[in-house]
């Protein structure tokens, strides 16, 4: 192919170009700055002064309103560029014109319109804001464009049935657990901080039931004990509040004695006084409500303690607000605490492990990935699994790992040895072992 006469008609395209690669340099200025700002940061900016600190504020306050129209004036402007850069070099140079115009849009689009300016972006984050904040709030402002946007999100929510896009293409749960990972492995955060991201993550997640101390487990008061052997009971313990039990029901929870309510009793010469008479109201609760709403409910409403019913009524089990804040920060002891030893490391490579051991706790330590939709501690496992009582040596195959059951206590699995299939040469017997799904 000959090489054309430049036209007027192409001089036009090249500048509307460069028009276009300025205003994608701002977009990824934008983008990347704006998704950065915080809403704390952006209030601080507002009352420092700044001029584009009000608009910071309504565009955080509400990023769906702009992430939607960005992207899609970004792919408009990505196109269009592309296209008559094509249509330049074909007139110019014919097809091979066409090859190199594309090869260099992309290097220069690249480099220039992606990665120098969300380089900067990241840099320098408030500067960024702050400066697109304005030129971003008029631009979605320009309902056609608002217009256009909504239209494409309910036709991907028409593509892809079910729920869809209610408020646009964000960054789901694992992707953002996988941005930590990888921030962490760079240094960017310590590993402390990784670990609380997670676990505030997770935390919404988390039910009532996954954290609860279980019923057998309970330390509780007879309904006919005294002011003295109630308060024996919470010292033996080390507990501050106990639940009491009604008369003849061993799920009938009536209140809470309280350790001080004790022993103020006691001192005033009212050791023989039934406890009943010193009763707090108790709260209940169900197995399955959200540990992050309790504890927002256990702040405001100013109490440290619930019974966990199940979809019956019966006590399934007690939770505290230590329990909850343990589900952030890790487990949370004192001088009066024993020893953890719900996980145990033997010589031989083996571990013994509790059988009240929570599954997400296991596979988080062991790297295992034992399923736990239909039960929350590793006894639960093995015993859904066996689908009958298991008896000491009895085991259940799963994912290259066997649990055997060590210890029982009446029908409940006390302890688990955990062990790699086939490791120290052992020679598991086929009747006493079942493979788990």
């Amino acid at each position: 192919m000959i090489a054309g006469d430049f036209s007027t008609a192409d001089a036009w395209m090249l500048v509307i170009v460069f028009v276009l690669l300025f205003i994608l340099i701002f977009l990824s200025v934008a983008e990347m700055g704006l998704s950065q700002m915080t809403k704390p940061k952006a209030a601080a900016l507002a009352d420092k002064g700044l001029k584009s600190g009000k608009a910071l504020q309504k565009l955080v306050k509400e990023p769906e309103r702009w992430i939607n129209p960005l992207l899609l004036t970004v792919n408009v402007c990505q196109t269009v560029q592309a296209t008559l850069t094509g249509i330049v070099a074909g007139s110019l140079f014919g097809t091979w014109g066409v090859v190199v115009g594309v090869v260099l849009n992309v290097v220069v689009f690249f480099v220039f319109a992606e990665a120098v300016p969300k380089t900067y972006a990241v840099l320098y984050p408030e500067r960024a804001a702050s400066i697109t904040a304005r030129p971003t709030l008029a631009l979605i402002a320009f309902s056609p464009l608002q217009l256009i946007s909504r239209a494409l999100i309910r036709l991907t929510n028409v593509i892809v049935r079910g729920k869809g896009l209610e408020k646009g293409p964000f960054v789901s749960e694992q992707e953002f657990l996988g941005i930590v990972e990888a921030a962490a492995a760079d240094e960017v955060i310590e590993l402390e901080e990784r670990q609380l991201i997670e676990s505030i993550i997770e935390f919404g997640d988390t039910i009532a039931r996954e954290v609860m101390t279980p019923r057998p487990d309970l330390i509780t008061i007879e309904h006919n004990s005294t002011v003295t052997s109630a308060l024996d009971v919470a010292i033996e313990h080390g507990f501050s509040r106990l639940p009491v039990l009604g008369a003849g029901d061993e799920d009938d929870i009536v209140g809470l004695a309280y350790a001080k309510d004790l022993m103020r009793a006691e001192r005033e010469g009212g050791r023989d006084r039934p406890v009943t008479d010193l009763l707090r109201p108790v709260r209940f609760v169900p197995e399955n409500k959200p540990v992050n709403r309790l504890m927002r409910e256990m702040q405001a409403e100013k109490f440290h303690l619930a019974i966990v019913a199940d979809e019956y009524g019966a006590i399934a089990g007690l939770i505290t607000l230590e329990d909850c804040l343990e589900e952030l920060v890790g487990e949370i002891t004192d001088e009066h605490d024993a020893a953890s030893t719900e996980i145990i490391r033997l010589p031989d490579g083996d571990y013994i492990v509790d059988g009240g051991t929570g599954i997400s706790d296991l596979n988080d330590l062991l790297d295992l990935r034992i399923p736990d939709d239909d039960w929350d501690t590793i006894g639960g496992f093995i015993f859904s699994t066996l689908q009958h009582v298991p008896t000491t040596g009895e085991s259940v195959m799963h994912d290259g790992w066997r649990f055997t059951v060590i210890e029982l206590e009446g029908r409940r699995i006390r302890h688990v040895r955990i062990s790699v299939v086939g490791a120290h040469g052992e020679q598991a017997d086929p009747a006493n072992e079942v493979v788990a799904d």
